[in-house]
Parts: C-alpha cells; sequence; structure tokens
C-alpha cells in the first residue's frame, strides 16, 4: 500500500511512477523571508535548522540574537513571530532561549540541512503524454454524489484550492485547464520560493491528491469533485526525501492565507515526529509553530483539510510511537493525548478519515472521538499523476482531497462563507455512516470513525437527491417467535444512476412487542444495512417508521432488495404488514 516502509501520509500509495515537472509564472512573495550571507552559503556538517519564536511581529531582536549567537535567519514570517535559523553550534537552541523576547526554540530536524537549501533548484518538466481513455464514472466520485453535482454546479474558478504536498504538474492534460502559476511557489526547506515552476513535483502524491480535488471534465482521462474550481500547488515537499519539515509547512500554510486560497489540503503529516509532545522543548516550538501558521490562514479566509493519517491509530487513546524521527533513527517512546499529529489534530483543521466503497473504515486509516471531522472514499482511488499519467493510490490523503473539493463546490455556492460556515456545512450535509466494528464508538449521527459522516457532493450543490420511484410489498409475512430471520422482497428496475443518500424505507410492522425486533435493509448485493436495533425496554406495540438509509448510497438499484426481521427474544409475535422503497 505504501511507496516506503514506514506508513507516511504522502506516501500511501500504489501508483505507476512517471517524471516530475512542469513550468509556470512566478507569484509576488507574500511573507518576507531575509536571507544573511551565512545562510546562503550554510551546507555545512552539522548545520541544523531551528524555529525561533516571539510575540507576532516582534522578531527584530530575535533575528539580532540569532546572528550573535553562531546562527543565521534563513527566513521569518514577523506576522506570526516564526523566524527560521539556521545554525551548526551545539548550544544554539539553548542560548537562544534565553534571550529577552524570545519564547521558544526547537530544532526542526535530526539531521543536518541539505546543502541544496542554499540553491534550490527547480524541478524539470517532464515529457507529456495526452490520454486517450474516455472519462468514466468512477467508483469514488458515485459514492459522494459528485457525478450529480456536475449537472447542477462543477465548481467556480473564483475558488482556489491550494494543494500543500509534494508539487503539482500544471501542465497534465486534466490540470493545466484549472492551474493557477501566479498562486504556486515551493515552500521546501522552509522558504518561500516564487521562481517559475518552484512549484513542480517532486513524487506524484501532490499530482494525485489535485486531480481528485479539480480534474477538468474534458471528455479525457478522470473528473475531479470540482472541476471547474481554480488550483493552486504549494510545494512543502523536499526533494529525494520528500520530507514535510515544521519550517516549509508554516511557510505554506501563511502564504496560502495571503494568497487568499478558499481551501487548502494536506495529505501529509509534519516530519520527523509523527506526534509533538509539549514535554520536549523542541517538539513544542514545533507544536507553536505550526499551530500559528494554521490559524493565520484560518483567519485570512481559509478551509484547511488535512489527512487524518494512515497509521490505524485511535489518535484519541495515545500510548507509543515506534516511527519516530522518521529523518534519522526511530525509536519507540510513550506518547500521551497532549502530543499532536500535525496538522491533523490541530482544533481549526477538517481532518479526514477513510472510507472503503463498502462505506467501512479503511483498514490503514487513523480515527478518534472527537478527532476525525468527516469520511471519504481513500481505497484504491484512480487519479491524475505527472506526465499526463493516472494511476491509483490508497490512504487518507485520497480520502481528503475528495472533502476538499466538496468544500470548494460549497464555497461555489456561497462564495461569502467563513471557513466556520463551510465546516458547519460540511457538517449537515454529510451523509450518516454506523459505526462497523468494535472500535467504533459514537452513534450513527457522529462517530469516532467517520465523525459528521460521509461528505456529500451532491447536497452541496443541491442536486436533486432521488428519482422518487417507489416499490412496495403488502403480502404479511409472519415473524415467528425468537426465531430465524424472515424476508419480505421488493424489485427494483428502471431507477437511474445509483442509489442515492435519501433512499427510505417505509415499514409497517405489526408486534406485540417491538423492542423483540431487529430490522435491516438487505440490498440486491446482499449488503444489509441496520436500520433498528433490539431494545429490552422498548415495549410499545408495533413498528410504523420512515427510515433514511443513507449508508447505501452508490448502490445500484436495480434488483431485489429485502426487508429483514428477525425476533430476538421471546413471548411476544407479530408480521411485517407492508413496506415501501423510495428511491
Amino acid at each position: 500500500m505504501f511507496l516506503r516502509s514506514h506508513s507516511r501520509l504522502r506516501r500511501a500509495a500504489t501508483a505507476v511512477a512517471l517524471g516530475v515537472g512542469l513550468i509556470a509564472v512566478p507569484a509576488t512573495p507574500a511573507v518576507a523571508a531575509p536571507t544573511s550571507p551565512a545562510a546562503a552559503n550554510a551546507a555545512a556538517a552539522g548545520l541544523r535548522s531551528y524555529l525561533v519564536i516571539t510575540a507576532p511581529n516582534n522578531t527584530g531582536g530575535a533575528k539580532t540574537a540569532v546572528g550573535a549567537n553562531g546562527g543565521a535567519v534563513y527566513a521569518s514570517y514577523d506576522a506570526i513571530g516564526v523566524v527560521v535559523a539556521h545554525s551548526a553550534a551545539a548550544d544554539f537552541a539553548p542560548r537562544m532561549r534565553a534571550v529577552t523576547g524570545v519564547q521558544q526554540v526547537g530544532a526542526t530536524r535530526t539531521t543536518d540541512v541539505p546543502a541544496a537549501a542554499a540553491n534550490p533548484a527547480v524541478p524539470a518538466a517532464p515529457a507529456q503524454s495526452t490520454p486517450t481513455a474516455a472519462e468514466t464514472a468512477r467508483e469514488d466520485m458515485t459514492q459522494i454524489g459528485a457525478d450529480q453535482a456536475w449537472a447542477v454546479n462543477p465548481g467556480s474558478p473564483a475558488v482556489t484550492v491550494g494543494i500543500l504536498d509534494t508539487g503539482v504538474d500544471d501542465q497534465h492534460y486534466d490540470l493545466k485547464a484549472n492551474f493557477v502559476a501566479a498562486k504556486s511557489a515551493s515552500c521546501a526547506y522552509g522558504k518561500l520560493d516564487t521562481r517559475a515552476g518552484a512549484w513542480r513535483p517532486v513524487g506524484d502524491h501532490g499530482t494525485h491528491v489535485a486531480g481528485t480535488v479539480a480534474a477538468a471534465r474534458n471528455g479525457k482521462g478522470v473528473v475531479g469533485v470540482a472541476p471547474a474550481t481554480t488550483i493552486a500547488a504549494v510545494r512543502v515537499a523536499e526533494p529525494t526525501t520528500q520530507m514535510f519539515y515544521a519550517e516549509n509547512t508554516i511557510c505554506a500554510f501563511v502564504f496560502s492565507g495571503d494568497m487568499g486560497f478558499k481551501v487548502t489540503n494536506s495529505s501529509y503529516y509534519v516530519d520527523p515526529w509523527l506526534f509533538n509532545c509539549p514535554g520536549d522543548l523542541d517538539q513544542a516550538a514545533i507544536l507553536e509553530g505550526v499551530k500559528r501558521a494554521v490559524a493565520y490562514a484560518e483567519g485570512k479566509g481559509v478551509l484547511n483539510v488535512v489527512a487524518a493519517g494512515n497509521q490505524n491509530y485511535d489518535l484519541a487513546a495515545k500510548s507509543t510511537d515506534t516511527s519516530s524521527p522518521d529523518d534519522s533513527t526511530p525509536v519507540s517512546r510513550p506518547v500521551t493525548t497532549p502530543c499532536l499529529s500535525l496538522p491533523a489534530e490541530l482544533p481549526p483543521v477538517v481532518a479526514v478519515s477513510s472510507i472503503t466503497s463498502s462505506n467501512t473504515k479503511s483498514s490503514f486509516s487513523n480515527y478518534g472521538t472527537d478527532k476525525v471531522f468527516a469520511a471519504a472514499p481513500g481505497d484504491n482511488v484512480y487519479s491524475t499523476i505527472p506526465g499526463g499519467g493516472y494511476g491509483a493510490m490508497s490512504g487518507t490523503s485520497m480520502a481528503s482531497p475528495h472533502v476538499a473539493g466538496v468544500a470548494a463546490l460549497l464555497a461555489a455556492v456561497d462564495r461569502t462563507a467563513t471557513p466556520a460556515a463551510l465546516r458547519a456545512k460540511l457538517a449537515a450535509q454529510a451523509d450518516d455512516l454506523a459505526c462497523t466494528d468494535s472500535r467504533c464508538a459514537g452513534t450513527t449521527a457522529k462517530n469516532n470513525f467517520f465523525g459528521e459522516g460521509r461528505v456529500d457532493a451532491k447536497e452541496a450543490v443541491g442536486a436533486p437527491t432521488g428519482t422518487g420511484r417507489s416499490f412496495e410489498n403488502t403480502a404479511d409475512v409472519p415473524i415467528p417467535d425468537a426465531g430465524a430471520a424472515v424476508t419480505s422482497p421488493v424489485t427494483a428496475t428502471g431507477v437511474p444512476g445509483t442509489t442515492p443518500a435519501t433512499l427510505r424505507a417505509d415499514v409497517n410492522i405489526t408486534h406485540t412487542y417491538r423492542g423483540d425486533l431487529v430490522i435491516d435493509l438487505v440490498a440486491p448485493d446482499g449488503t444489509a444495512y441496520r436500520l433498528k436495533n433490539s431494545s429490552s425496554s422498548d415495549s410499545a406495540d408495533n413498528v410504523i417508521a420512515s427510515y433514511t438509509v443513507a449508508a447505501a448510497a452508490g448502490e445500484t438499484p436495480d434488483g431485489t432488495w429485502k426487508l429483514q426481521v428477525r425476533d430476538i427474544y421471546s413471548s411476544d409475535t407479530g408480521f411485517i404488514n407492508s413496506w415501501k422503497l423510495t428511491f
């Protein structure tokens, strides 16, 4: 499943790699990034990168102190009080922590700063191929109703989604129409680089994410969730290692806010620590710096969507981390709840878990009570890769851009929507998903596997939610007391498209103790969707109710559906009087 041995978010993939590269027009730098002569020539052995944190807009004294204490300023994000410094001095951090006005100092790496940081190369452009295969209705898009949304509102070019990742191939046949070079850049090594093509990909991952968000409807290849949306690339990953360090991430979020992106997608965690713990001075500075950068972007009107992670980890019950630091030699260390995976566990973000085509949690997906905001398809997602190609990847990295695309559709419908309003709409319109195994906690409306539920693209744009066609069975079916399950079938025919999230089952059951009954709707493919659980305290008569079966969305509607009823307690009897299925 993963391109590397350790399960990093951006490496959650099973894709064919082609080349890297694209060429575009540089943007205007949005933040101050002064470089001292020492930093410009820096590449000596032992050179490390540090975050020096002060009060916002009060970095002057700290910058002077950096030079006086054996370091050099590499970049500065004055608005949030973060200075990126390089130093080969072993005592640089403790000396800087003693400087008046300096709040925190922390090393961002456990290995040396690459020599390339002194003069970063622009990634080469790949040779392009033109796709010949026609667009198809992919399962992930029908699962969230994107195929129905496109006919109503495919998104708006006035809405820009920033792809904070490994870079994007803007010359790809399916991406070039929606790509904006003037809002794209590189943040590799922690300094903004707006030279032409600096945002080019150093891996397949970012281009794949971009296609899921906004691949164009042009008759070839694939279609993204919001195919008329503008996309920009902010390359966070460094070449060769594809690491996403704290200084790179801070640069990317600040740039996103300054560029006025409406939505960003971050399908990675901040290297080198899977979890950053506030009790560690270095990690505490990383926590504070990234937190400020994300808050800065949010304050500028950006909704930040992120992947929840691929460790199959309960983020609300942390105990051990064996994968960090991932830029040198990992060690096993205890971690606790205050230790956070960045940026996924920062409160303002929309953290996304991955689901399968059967609406169950993907085997790799992280989860956690109040950690996951929403869910989306992330298994075997087919999308764009550099050079005009296509490939399938799996991961929460692939789930997150589905949510970013739906957020872009919501923003196209309401251009004035704030990040808070977009979050509220994502939650309100999500399709509830019931728990699927014993680790899942919460309700169908909100649980630790799926958060608010699976995002709904068609509802985001107000697309029609069903055909209104109904199929009914009025034949009585006796329900044996404490016996085997019985079924009552209806056969649906001629229903267009896929099963809508508004599928409704109207049930009329006569029974003298309805708490005895467990009721399921069984789809033509045999998948059972729970409508009602038993309850020993529900002694009322009869079940006369309507159930919306959102979890069945995306099923093939034509075929035999069954209402399945089982009486699990003795002493009371009844029968299925009638039931109706409405698409």
